[in-house]
């Protein structure tokens, strides 16, 4: 499709002019007749206990405007859009059934037919007598308005009924991995008889081993992986954080509880240790998970949407755990991008890049890049410049509810380059968009032990980044007077 089926002669100069003008127009396409919200929408389970929430509904609070286009055109690729996402996501288990206290829900033959235990959520309250407004993210009664300090609560999850299935993610090319993840699997058929699923060249190398771990179930394709959330109790994964990114990529929807085995370089997420000859082998842990309950931490994600310009059209969005970066790559030019906030202009970027990160992926490139470290459970935005051509640009934190539109101007002398959590890398070029915002659907890590989710915090920014470590003042010098 030419450029001037999208725009205008007179357009093109405007945007020019006044930055962002044409990406507000085309992120209107996302929001034509709903195009890409309903593969992210869930809807509300009749008696649902108000104390017990599923994720999406209990901690993402997403407000996308609706917009309406006079361009039949544009209406017309939103649409396409909508029907490929929901033949894509939707019909494959994005829309997730809930459980509550054992039943299933009645829409779902499905979900009756599987192996699946039912959980229930809640938020640690202790000291505090009174329930009211526990869920409430805003309360407006007798002309005062008060707040629930979500952010406060400890979130822990309890099993209704005790946990059937596991699927299990390790990291590849590690005989080190393939030896543990052989002997778990087999303590777990034997002595928890659960029921195991393995990425397919897990089951070759089980397999290879040994006939006997013919038990063990896989799939054939990835699509496959989507609506396993309805079937898996808990996640298992074997290797670092890299690991936990892999494993949640897989999930296009809700995903199941992660249990993160440190079997890697890095472990900012990967809180459980394997061997046996700490104070606790995966077995002692994987007993404790197993009984429950059990503290979690919520991390949250990103979902990105590319919209091309020339031809104009809207890519399946991509979701995120750590970060989605837009740089220059090969070019030798300074990367020049126009950054939007909910449909508003309100920065240029001119240097090597940009770095949109969740809170989870504070401690990884957004912290190289001299964002700030935060924690993961709080639900923001990291908005981080890398090599600003600006002494006076300083990363930001947005709120989570907001949406974030980043465009390669036309008048850009270069292409830029997006990758997502380090992976998947494509072009953008002139006249190219990113829009950014919260996923519904967070990936709940458990939490060590007897510790939360800030105890695992501190304990991994201090191992994994020996944060704010020196030597102890001495006390033998001269005191004040």
């Amino acid at each position: 499709m030419a450029s001037s089926e999208l725009n205008s002669t007179d357009d093109s100069r405007a945007s020019s002019s006044q930055p962002g003008n044409r990406l507000l127009r085309s992120i209107s396409l996302l929001n034509t007749e709903n195009a890409l919200q309903e593969p992210f929408q869930q809807s509300p389970v009749p008696g649902t206990d108000d104390n017990h929430r599923e994720f999406p509904e209990a901690l993402t609070n997403l407000s996308l405007k609706e917009q309406h286009s006079d361009d039949n055109k544009i209406q017309n690729l939103a649409s396409q859009s909508s029907d490929r996402l929901q033949q894509g996501c939707g019909n494959n288990g994005i829309l997730p059934e809930v459980l509550q206290d054992g039943e299933t829900s009645s829409n779902s033959k499905a979900v009756k037919d599987t192996r699946k235990a039912s959980i229930k959520l809640s938020w640690s309250s202790e000291g505090e007598q009174s329930e009211q407004h526990k869920h409430d993210i805003v309360s407006f009664e007798n002309g005062n308005i008060t707040t629930a300090e979500r952010s406060s609560k400890q979130i822990s999850l309890a099993w209704v009924s005790d946990p059937m299935t596991v699927l299990i993610f390790t990291k590849p090319n590690s005989t080190r991995v393939e030896d543990v993840c052989l002997h778990m699997v087999r303590w777990l058929k034997e002595c928890k008889k659960l029921k195991i699923y393995v990425e397919p060249r897990v089951k070759d190398y089980l397999l290879k081993d040994s006939s006997y771990f013919n038990f063990v179930h896989t799939w054939k394709d990835d699509s496959e992986v989507t609506p396993l959330h309805k079937e898996v109790d808990f996640v298992i994964t074997l290797g670092g954080d890299g690991t936990v990114l892999w494993a949640a990529s897989m999930f296009k929807g809700p995903v199941p509880p992660v249990v993160p085995f440190s079997l890697g370089s890095l472990g900012f997420m990967t809180r459980f240790d394997s061997s046996s000859s700490k104070s606790k082998g995966y077995k002692e842990h994987l007993d404790d998970i197993i009984k429950g309950p059990i503290k979690i931490t919520l991390r949250h994600r990103l979902v990105c949407r590319v919209i091309r310009h020339n031809p104009a059209k809207i890519e399946d969005p991509i979701l995120v755990l750590n970060e989605v970066t837009i740089d220059r790559g090969e070019s030798s030019y300074l990367t020049y991008l126009d950054c939007l906030c909910d449909d508003s202009p309100f920065t240029t970027v001119q240097g090597d890049g940009l770095i949109i990160s969740t809170t989870s992926g504070s401690t990884a490139y957004s912290l190289a890049a001299g964002g700030s470290v935060v924690h993961p459970q709080v639900p923001g935005i990291l908005f981080t410049p890398i090599c600003p051509h600006s002494l006076s640009f300083r990363p930001l934190i947005l709120p989570e509810h907001v949406k974030i539109g980043v465009e390669v101007p036309l008048k850009s002398r270069s292409h830029a380059w997006a990758s997502f959590d380090g992976k998947g890398r494509i072009k953008l070029k002139l006249g190219d968009a990113l829009e950014i915002s919260m996923a519904p659907y967070p990936v709940p890590t458990a939490c060590l032990g007897d510790s939360d989710s800030t105890t695992d915090f501190f304990d991994s920014i201090h191992e994994g980044l020996q944060w704010n470590m020196r030597k102890k003042q001495s006390f033998d010098g001269p005191l004040d007077s």
